[in-house]
């Protein structure tokens, strides 16, 4: 008889009941909607967002931990729990809720005006509308404080120049957050603006040619004099704290989201592992296959405590941003680990569509480096222990 592996931790027992309703609910849906789709998905590098969008509105996951405006006000542990679920299908699927619902949504949610609130935050929690985040750069990843697009006034209005890199939903979204740094004089800092598609001067490129998260849409914003009226600006978002604040939403979403790709990674493994006969047996009952499943369920099982733990933290409003930082480090650190492990026992099934561990690996890639790479939140932990900062 096989257990889960995170039945070893009794993990069940950490959780609301509540909160795991709301998980299998949303393992349901992942289940029976997105997993027999996400592989041919996957291989063709498309998603169907508009419809998936609507769908996840109606499932009620589209900014879920915001409150009010068609939000449906659940806790972070809830919120991490369907994240888990939704990356244990594909990481795209889970950047697609993240990205929703912790950057676009929680923008306005956080930063908007009344009225942008009454306007945007409905349609996209009920996925009638798309959203995108425009903050990385071309020439500024992990370091978007030298960001080059610019937002200077004239008259009353405001015009952006400037180009944003690796947006996902970009040329999909019907509502861009768009980061830029003010060069007027009068109001010095970055300023976060809302962009509506197809606003003159706004456009946005796919980029189809990935060997990763290919089942997600991904593009390069321009903005070439995009003028704006001053209601777009954000009015509460002030210096560059507030996009950092919205990817530790996002952030916090990965520390679960990952540890669901190294659960499914695990658990499609182990049962491939009791079935797959070679020399006469089992390859689960060889030494060496056991000590593989047993690292890997010790790491996940710790993984998944310390998020649980963050999530504690995170509803009771004591969560500090380097506590995200290491959760984050830790959880994509070890499902890649978990996924390229799984991946030697599956052999040359493991390098197919049939079995999820690789589509997990190279989707991981990509996860191991967005909304900050391992290398930064290793530094981020390193200057909360010290106090001395080393990013230069």
């Amino acid at each position: 008889m096989t257990r889960r592996p995170l039945e070893l931790f009794a993990v069940d027992g950490l959780v609301e009941p509540e909160e795991a309703e709301i998980a299998r609910t949303v393992r349901r849906f992942a289940e029976d909607r997105l997993r027999p789709e996400i592989a041919d998905w996957f291989e063709a590098g498309t998603l169907p967002v508009r419809e998936l969008a609507k769908e996840f509105g109606a499932l009620g996951v589209l900014g879920m931990h915001l409150d009010g405006h068609g939000c449906a006000g659940t806790n972070a542990v809830s919120y991490g729990l369907a994240c888990a679920e939704l990356e244990a299908v594909d990481s795209g699927l889970r950047s697609f809720v993240s990205v929703q619902g912790s950057l676009a949504m929680f923008s306005i949610h956080r930063f908007g005006s009344d009225e942008q609130k009454r306007e945007w935050l409905p349609r996209l929690a009920a996925g009638e509308a798309v959203g995108c985040f425009g903050l990385t750069e071309p020439d500024f990843g992990s370091n978007p404080a030298g960001m080059r697009t610019s937002a200077r006034r004239d008259g009353a209005d405001w015009v952006l120049d400037g180009t944003k890199m690796w947006i996902t939903n970009g040329s999909v979204a019907d509502v861009a957050t768009v980061w830029a740094r003010c060069i007027d004089g009068r109001d010095d800092g970055v300023r976060g603006f809302l962009v509506p598609a197809g606003t003159p001067g706004f456009t946005a490129r796919p980029i189809p040619r990935k060997l990763s998260l290919r089942a997600s849409v991904t593009a390069e914003l321009v903005l070439d004099g995009v003028r704006l009226p001053d209601s777009a600006r954000l009015p509460l978002a002030t210096g560059l704290g507030a996009p950092l604040a919205c990817l530790n939403e996002a952030r916090f979403g990965i520390v679960f989201g990952a540890l669901g790709a190294a659960r499914d990674c695990l658990e499609s493994t182990l049962d491939y592992a009791v079935h797959r006969v070679q020399f006469d047996r089992p390859i689960a009952g060889f030494q060496l296959t056991q000590q593989k499943l047993a690292d890997m369920t010790l790491e996940l099982g710790k993984g998944w405590l310390l998020a649980l733990h963050l999530g504690r933290l995170k509803d009771a409003g004591a969560i500090r941003p380097e506590q995200v930082s290491l959760g984050k480090l830790n959880s994509v650190r070890e499902a890649i680990a978990i996924a390229r492990e799984c991946r030697t026992i599956l052999g040359g099934s493991g390098i197919t569509l049939e079995y999820p561990v690789l589509r997990h690996a190279v989707n991981l890639e990509s996860v191991l480096t967005y909304e900050g790479t391992s290398e930064m939140h290793s530094l981020v932990v390193g200057q909360a222990l010290t106090g001395l900062g080393a990013f230069r």
